[in-house]
Parts: C-alpha cells; structure tokens; sequence
C-alpha cells in the first residue's frame, strides 16, 4: 500500500519502518540543529518524538530554524514544531515540555515525559542539541545512567563548511572548543564514552551585527546551510541505529 513512507521503506524494510513506529526518541533543543533533525525524524515515520524546549521564536532563528518564519515569532518553538509534525506524519505522537534543562530538574522531567507515554512505551533515543555545557553532561549522566543511546551536537556556530561535519566518539574529537570541554568534564565524571557529531573546522570570530549588542561572545553567528547539515546526520545516525543498520 503506498504512502508517506514507501520510499523509505524501499531503504530500510517493512522490519525498519515497524522498528522507527515503535520508538519514541527525546529531543532536548528546538533550534537551528534541533528542529531540522526532528523535522527529518518524523519524515522517517518515528513514532513518538518529545520535544523539550522552553525558547521562543526570534527574528534572530529565521536564517537556519525549521520552525522559524516571521509567522511564527513569538510563538513557543515546542508548539510550531508539533503542528510542522502534525502535517507531515499525521500518526507520529508529539510530546513537549517547555522547560528549561537543568540538572536538578533532569529526573524530574523524564518522569513528567513517562507520565504522558503509555506504560510499555520506553525511550529509545536521546538527542542533546542544547548549548548550556552543564545541561549537556546531566544528559550524558542520565542516558549512562539508565541505558539509553545519546547523540550531542557539538559546535555549529561560526561556522560555513557544512562537509565537514561528521559523526564519531567524542575521543576522536579536535580543535571544536565545545568538543574539548566536554572530553574535559566527560573524563572527570568517569564518562570515557559518547557520540557526537562535530566538525574540525575552527570556528570563525564574528562581526558585529547592524545593531552590536556588545555581545559576541556570547552569541555566535550563524548561517543558513551549516546547523540543519548537522541536525540531518544526526537524524540519519539515529534512524540507522534504531534500525539495527549501522
């Protein structure tokens, strides 16, 4: 029978399409790396997605968001995403939680998230594309923890080869400053162990903007073709590795 999903099957079997409709993967950042991954996951016929995400829509998203279009400004980015869902895979079932991650609230959170999933259902996947360092090792810690496979999205900013993005250990990692932070703090928390898609090219240092808030080097600039690169090789790894095709 055709529908949204006979191509993809084509891929990756009946086993596959049955393996992504029973998995409910976590998603932890509705921005630019964010959204293009979840958009892409649900396309692939996941069954169940959880958004987390406590932004709303800026001006400053529409050069690379998924969800980010002067309509949508303001809007809470967890909302716009589940209504992109809706019209793309109708039976994909959507979760979201505006909260911001912290993690004295973690255990809190994915207890919230159970609550709301049918008692069979289990977390397949985590997907860390959050910026805050701490929020990103308190995920590394709980999906460790409690057996469940984490992706983290390393530095996209400043950047414009999107070729070089790639998927590997955190141990093969260089020159991404992100990437050596988090090897620093994985160590020290006995951590020897995560994926991570990451790129070695050195990060630019921004211009300031029409309007310089004086800000930045606390906001990175950003364009249209390099984080959504990577939020689609992220969901390519996830998909493979639900499938059992890596």
């Amino acid at each position: 029978m055709i529908n949204e999903f006979s191509r993809t099957e084509m891929l990756i079997g009946s086993q596959g399409i049955m393996s992504l409709k029973a998995a409910t993967v976590v998603v932890f950042g509705v921005g630019g790396v964010g959204s293009h991954a979840i958009e892409a996951l649900a396309r692939c016929g996941v069954g169940r997605l959880v958004l987390v995400d406590n932004d709303t829509v800026s001006l400053t998203n529409v050069n690379r968001q998924s969800i980010a279009m002067h309509s949508t400004i303001g809007r809470p980015k967890t909302q716009v995403m589940k209504e992109k869902i809706a019209d793309l895979s109708p039976d994909t079932r959507v979760i979201t939680s505006e909260q911001f991650v912290l993690p004295q609230n973690l255990d809190t959170l994915f207890e919230t998230i159970k609550s709301q999933m049918e008692p069979s259902d289990r977390v397949s996947y985590i997907l860390d594309a959050i910026d805050t360092v701490t929020a990103k090792l308190a995920l590394v810690s709980y999906a460790q923890e409690n057996g469940i496979p984490i992706i983290s999205s390393m530095g996209t900013g400043n950047k414009l080869h999107p070729e070089l993005f790639s998927i590997s250990d955190i141990s093969q990692t260089s020159v991404c400053p992100l990437c050596r932070v988090m090897r620093k703090e994985l160590k020290a928390r006995n951590i020897s162990h995560l994926k991570v898609c990451w790129s070695p090219e050195p990060p630019l240092t921004p211009g300031p903007a029409e309007e310089d808030t004086g800000n930045r080097r606390a906001t990175p600039g950003s364009i249209s073709f390099v984080p959504p690169v990577a939020g689609l090789l992220i969901a390519g790894q996830i998909v493979r590795d639900i499938c059992g095709l890596d």
